[in-house]
């Protein structure tokens, strides 16, 4: 799932992306497209990954999610979720 912003993405945004990814269980894919990242926002990001990585392997389910972080440019005419309308 992509998700796009204009400016800066903070660890607001962060956990605003994990609460949507986290309603969809078979989402295997985050991709974050911003002008810039904080690394707290990052930080989030690999954990949230980390954690859905461990809970499976503690129940035995075949399950990971992916982050990817494009930093520097945001482009208008790929599709994905825009964290400024929401």
């Amino acid at each position: 799932m992509l998700f796009k912003k204009r400016g800066t993405f903070t660890e607001e945004d962060a956990r605003k992306v994990i609460e949507i990814v986290s309603e969809r269980p078979d989402e295997r894919e985050i991709i974050v497209m911003a002008e810039r990242v904080t690394d707290e926002a990052k930080r989030r990001l690999w954990d949230y990954a980390r954690g859905v990585q461990l809970m499976a392997d503690m129940t035995g389910e075949d399950r990971s999610v992916k982050v990817e972080i494009l930093e520097g440019y945001v482009s208008e005419h790929v599709k994905g979720v825009d964290l400024d309308e929401l």
